[in-house]
């Protein structure tokens, strides 16, 4: 028997107990628990013992082939049954409400509805495996309450939120315990749209049925104050659904498409964007099936981006509805392309860009493989390329060729345009520019080949085949120095034909080296060079003659010689000229001099004449220069004076050159004058220059001719300033005080910076040598042709005309005697104010209104310099004294302009009266210079002040000139005394016309006479009352501006021409009765004719001047209430028609005297009509050409220095018209005169009868 000893197997078994009653169920439980184990037994030989009886499953009927079962504890479901576990409906299972929910789930056993019979499927003990035991999840539910929201509700704090979490999830927390794996369930908000509270239901992988199954119960655990709709029960699953955005990179521009996919089908698909529900109107459309939807947006822009939903909805589950839910965020991005240049410059006619062609590209920072590009070419050279992709770029590379840039077309712009696109919708451009030049073919030429001596004229021409250029410079290169002629002076530009002439008047060793001509095109210069050497060669004013005149005898030797500076290391051949005749010379040097001599004699038998010599210099290339002439003076008579000096006679002068050792060339500019006076030769006078004035006035000649001389000017006047300075104790020299007005007059045309210390030294340079200590010296300039204080004045005009701002300003720069301010005009420039104050207290300010000062060019310089020492030395009459500062205003601009300026003097001496505003006038007295008061008028004068008001500006300088007698006073009291005739004149005309009216009037032509006389006095007394109100006004020194002024000349002007036409009128009656013998016309028709053109055309041609002229502000005269003559000519508008009328008036007094005293046949026999015939032509005869002579003299007055007596005879004539027509057109009428005798008797008789009736 073999024996095995085999270890015990243990077996689980499943025994199922069924109970007829379920009553018996808890004590069958109990018997179970209490059963004593283990038992053994034996079963067919086989030994088995029960070690333990456990109830794992418990399942009570439900239905006919269905149990409610539950688990025990400690045993759970297997998984494999999980998902077919379905709460049992049964209300005994409900919990206790009032439980707390976070212990529902430990406190309550869930019963699951199961299919009878269970076939072997029971609770298991619980296992890690076990249904729900796995990783929890949490479910994302809502629900609605059909209640109306309230704000508490967005309030977490709130009791009512508070009320509404609890109560909710007590009912959530009960109605989802039995869900496999069941946590907890939380609130975790509440929304808008009646109530809508979101859950969150975190348990194991339930079920749609065990879900659905849980909502079905769920109202059983909520009070129904919530009204919750469980048909509103939606669980939101976000990790099934497959969300695709195409393209990834998505530019503006593109059409995108959004898709979404679910492995189930659904009812309806929504869209949102952000919250938003998006509407399918374009651009948007949608393409909608059961499990997959499609959005499309259309040109989609930035505001398109943020995230975007997608919400398939399942409603086929009662009480469950699945949200299948899916989120993508697309960001949007501008399609920004780089170009690889902004614009480039090309030059066409360059080999190396041909054969290197530019290549143009644009760029993206993505890579996407659908890019695409495209190249557009406009511009007005058409040149275009190959165009080629790579990566990201589309590239372009120009076929640049010369011949499609023709020379018309240089410096045009070619658009390139780069145009990208996604392949989705978006696209985007570039412009990139490329100027195209063609480089300038510049040729150089030369009025000499190579070469030119000091003191020549020459000139270098460049020439372009471009005309289209922006600038042209010129440079002179002399070893490693480069500078650039600055001056326009010397450059003269023809844009037009591409050439730029270089002129250069004179040569100097700043002008040596080679020209580079520079044409400028955008980005690109083109030169030409040539090399021209400038050869040595004295200038004229550095040669020395020896003697400068002279007098020689006859066969005696005279020393001729011509010396130089021996700085120059030209070797020249120099030779002397006398009469047209060569002679060679003798090299000698001297010191620093080196001298060439010869000396000459002049043949016997010969008279006394004069000799012209001179010198000249050739230097290697051929060319010469001459020196200044020797006065040679032969004399064959006896000699008084002899020696060094020469020889001479009695009272002959010789003239000598300045040798001085210690200047670099041995001697110095100027002559020295000797008189032969009782036989020895005396110092006569000595216009040596000191050497370093004399080198300065070289220095400023170079200068003037230098390539350079804006850049060098600067130092020079530094150096012009200290050595005036040094030399102030000699500035009371004639020569030395001329050299120096001629160095500041040859330096002032020289444009220059307007920095503070070039101006300083300026200006300190013109006070040293106007001090006090100078003024007789200058009294000795100012007796040549042009003065040279006049000189002076305009050389500092010049100089702050050419002043240049430097960073938009002009400074304020003062010295002892001279004061310089200014501005630059801009946009914002407003009055030009300034006020200048000298040592002694004196003001001058200087007034320029706005719209003068707009009217310039901006950056324009409006400049003034006032001078305290310079008035005195200039020249004047001896009855005006210069009262005041002077001050010059000048603009630099090139636009000329009219200006009003006011300037306010103070009197520097208060007891000179009749102040004169005056300008220093450069041409006057045959162009030495004059006070001028041209367009310059006093407008008003207190105690220690008078304003100026002038109407130019340009080259002005304006001063107070005072005198004790005025020049018009003769003129003044004639017209007052001759107006006061004239109006007591015209009273009576008009008081004797009105006695004799009805005696003299008898007849139609006496009738008319008698009109015209009486208007034409009524005219004169009305003019000359406003006469004297103008009078009034100027004596009371009221400003001629205001409007009685205005008014008065308008009268005046009237009321004179009403006379003139009165005259006229009666003219024409005469010409009228005498041609027109058979032609009558009434009274009336007379009448209204003469009215009309008595004073309708006076009236026409008054207002029309006033019309046209008043809004210039230019129809009166300044400080004269007058019409104006320097502006606008209005005054014409009286001459013109009063001349007229004078010539006409004459022409009919001939006419009228023929006719009376040559009758013809059927002339008029009525005796009266005659007699008043008679009576016209007198009088016309007498006072149209008294009239006529005095507005003759008139028009005679307004010419410039016109001789006084026509302001005399003009005065004495016009004040006196008054009294003409009293006596020669009423008393000198015998009617009037018989009239008034009988009247006068008729008066008499009247007195005695009234006598005999007293008796």
């Amino acid at each position: 028997v073999i024996i095995f000893d085999l270890t015990p197997v243990e077996y689980t078994v499943d025994i199922e107990v069924s109970l007829m009653d379920s009553s018996s169920l808890e004590p069958v439980k109990d018997c179970l628990k209490n059963l004593s184990l283990s038992v053994s037994t034996n079963i067919s030989n086989v030994e088995m013992k029960v070690s333990n009886i456990s109830v794992t499953t418990v399942c009570l009927p439900s239905g006919e082939n269905s149990s409610c079962c539950s688990c025990e504890s400690g045993y759970a479901w297997p998984r494999a049954v999980c998902g077919d576990l379905i709460t049992c409906p049964s209300a005994s299972l409900a919990p206790n409400l009032t439980c707390p929910s976070a212990s529902l789930a430990s406190n309550l056993t869930c019963s699951y509805m199961r299919d009878m019979p269970l076939n072997g499927t029971y609770c298991k003990p619980q296992t890690a495996e076990s249904c729900g035991m796995g990783e929890p999840i949490v479910m994302e539910m809502s629900v609605r309450l059909d209640k109306e929201f309230c704000d508490d509700l967005s309030n977490s704090s709130s009791d009512l939120y508070k009320k509404y979490k609890y109560d909710l999830e007590t009912a959530f927390n009960a109605s989802y315990r039995c869900l496999p794996g069941f946590v907890s369930a939380t609130v975790t908000g509440f929304t808008p749209g009646s109530v809508f509270v979101n859950y969150e239901v975190k348990a194991g992988a339930a079920s749609f049925k065990q879900i659905a199954s849980a909502n079905r119960i769920l109202p059983q655990f909520l009070d129904p104050f919530y009204q919750l709709n469980q048909d509103t029960i939606t669980r939101k699953i976000t990790n099934q659904t497959n969300f695709t955005v195409i393209p990834e990179d998505i530019f503006e521009g593109d059409t995108v498409r959004l898709i979404c996919e679910i492995n189930s089908t659904s009812e309806n698909v929504t869209w949102y964007h952000g919250d938003q529900i998006i509407s399918t109107s374009p651009p948007n459309s949608t393409d909608r099936g059961t499990s997959r939807s499609i959005l499309e947006i259309a040109n989609i822009t930035r505001k398109n981006f943020g995230s975007y939903s997608c919400d398939f909805t399942n409603r086929n589950h009662q009480f469950h509805t699945l949200l299948y839910h899916d989120t993508k965020t697309i960001t949007i991005s501008q399609l920004n392309i780089t170009r690889n240049v902004n614009n480039i410059t090309v030059v066409c006619n360059r080999p190396e860009m041909q054969n290197n062609s530019s290549l143009l590209s644009c760029c993206i920072d993505k890579h996407l493989p659908s890019l695409t590009g495209d190249w557009k070419v406009n511009g007005e050279i058409n040149i275009t390329g190959q165009s080629s992709s790579s990566g990201n770029c589309t590239e372009y590379k120009l076929n640049i060729r010369e011949s499609l840039c023709p020379p018309e077309k240089s410096d045009t712009v070619t658009t390139y345009t780069c145009e990208l696109q996604t392949g989705h919708g978006a696209r985007s451009s570039q412009n990139i520019s490329v100027r195209y030049l063609r480089a300038a073919n510049v040729a150089i030429s030369s009025s000499v080949k190579s070469s030119v001596s000091e003191g020549y004229e020459f000139n270098v021409m460049c020439e372009s085949d471009m005309s289209n250029y922006e600038d042209i410079s010129w440079k002179i290169q002399s070893g490693n120095e480069i500078k650039r002629v600055d001056c326009d002076k010397y450059i003269t530009n023809n844009r037009s034909a591409g050439t730029s002439l270089l002129k250069v008047d004179a040569a100097t060793q700043g002008w040596n080296g080679t020209y580079i001509c520079t044409f400028s095109q955008k980005y690109w210069n083109s030169s030409a060079n040539m090399t021209i050497e400038v050869i040595s060669l004295p200038p004229k004013q550095n040669i020395l003659i020896d003697p400068i005149r002279a007098y020689i005898q006859c066969k005696v030797q005279q020393a001729l010689q011509c010396c130089i500076s021996t700085d120059t290391a030209e070797d020249y051949a120099v030779k002397f000229v006398v009469q047209q005749t060569e002679f060679d010379t003798v090299k000698k040097e001297k010191g620093n001099s080196t001298c060439y001599m010869y000396n000459y004699t002049e043949a016997e038998g010969s008279t006394d004449k004069n000799l012209t010599a001179y010198c000249k210099f050739i230097n290697r290339i051929g060319q010469e220069v001459k020196s200044k002439n020797i006065t040679l003076q032969v004399i064959c008579t006896k000699i008084s004076c002899s020696g060094s000096i020469g020889i001479g006679r009695e009272g002959d002068t010789s003239v000598k050159p300045c040798y001085d050792s210690n200047s670099p060339n041995g001697f110095t500019q100027g002559n020295i004058t000797y008189k032969c006076s009782h036989k020895s030769w005396e110092l006569q006078s000595n216009n040596c220059l000191s050497v370093p004035i004399s080198g300065l006035l070289s220095g400023a000649e170079s200068l003037v001719s230098s390539p350079d001389r804006k850049q060098k000017l600067p130092g020079y006047l530094e150096q012009l300033r200290n050595t005036t300075k040094e030399e102030e104790n000699t500035l009371n020299r004639p020569a030395n005080l001329g050299a120096i007005v001629d160095i500041i007059d040859m330096i002032s045309s020289i444009p220059v910076n307007a920095e503070n210390n070039t101006i300083h030294n300026f200006l300190s340079t013109v006070d040293f040598i106007v001090a006090d200590s100078t003024h007789k010296a200058w009294e000795d300039l100012n007796k040549g042709e042009e003065p040279k204080s006049s000189s002076l004045l305009n050389s500092i005009e010049n100089f702050s005309q050419n002043l240049q701002p430097v960073n938009n300003n002009i400074p304020h720069v003062s010295v002892k005697t001279l004061q310089l301010q200014g501005i630059v005009v801009t946009e914002k420039s407003t009055d030009y104010n300034k006020t200048f104050r000298s040592t002694e207290n004196l003001t001058v300010n200087v007034f320029i209104g706005q719209t003068d000062v707009q009217t310039l060019n901006k950056t324009s310089t409006i400049v003034s310099v006032m001078y305290s020492n310079l008035g005195p030395i200039l020249p004047r009459n001896k009855t005006q004294y210069v009262n005041g500062l002077l001050i010059t205003t000048t603009v630099g601009s090139n636009k000329i302009q009219k200006f009003d300026i006011n300037m306010t003097f103070a009197k520097k001496n208060t007891s000179l009266k009749t102040p004169q505003c005056v300008f220093w006038n450069f041409t006057l007295n045959e162009q030495r210079g004059g006070w001028d008061t041209q367009g310059c008028t006093a407008t008003w004068e207190e105690d220690n002040y008078v304003n100026c008001s002038c109407n130019h500006l340009t080259s002005f300088s304006i001063l107070m000139s005072g005198d004790t007698t005025r020049p018009d006073n003769i003129e003044k009291h004639i017209t007052y005394i001759g107006l006061a005739i004239s109006v007591l004149s015209l009273v009576t005309c008009i008081i004797i016309e009105s006695l004799v009216w009805k005696y003299v009037t008898n007849n139609t032509t006496s009738y008319m006479r008698h009109v015209c006389i009486l208007n034409i006095a009524t005219s004169l007394l009305i003019a000359d009352v406003w006469f004297i109100v103008t009078a009034s006004i100027n004596d009371q020194k009221q400003l001629t501006s205001t409007g009685i002024c205005v008014v008065a000349t308008f009268f005046i002007h009237l009321f004179y021409l009403c006379a003139f036409f009165w005259m006229l009128s009666l003219g024409l009656i005469l010409f009228y009765r005498l041609v027109f013998i058979l032609h009558n016309t009434s009274k009336t028709t007379q009448k209204a004719v003469a009215f009309c053109l008595g004073y309708g055309c006076p009236f026409v041609i008054a207002v029309i001047t006033i019309a046209v002229t008043l809004p210039r502000n230019n129809y009166t005269r300044k400080g004269v209430c007058w019409l104006n003559w320097e502006d606008s000519k209005a005054l014409l508008a009286f001459v013109i028609p009063a001349l007229i009328i004078v010539v006409m008036n004459l022409f009919i007094t001939a006419v009228v005297i023929i006719k009376i005293l040559r009758p013809t046949i059927g002339d008029r026999s009525n005796r009266q009509e005659r007699k008043s015939l008679f009576h016209i032509g007198k009088s016309m005869a007498i006072l149209t050409p008294l009239l006529g002579l005095t507005w003759g003299f008139g028009l005679a007055t307004i010419i410039k220095n016109s001789h006084r007596a026509f302001h005399i005879l003009f005065a004495l004539l016009n004040s006196l018209q008054g009294l003409f027509i009293l006596v020669f057109g009423t008393l000198w009428d015998k009617k009037i005169q018989e009239a008034l005798l009988k009247r006068n008797s008729m008066s008499k008789w009247s007195s005695q009868q009234t006598k005999v009736r007293t008796l």
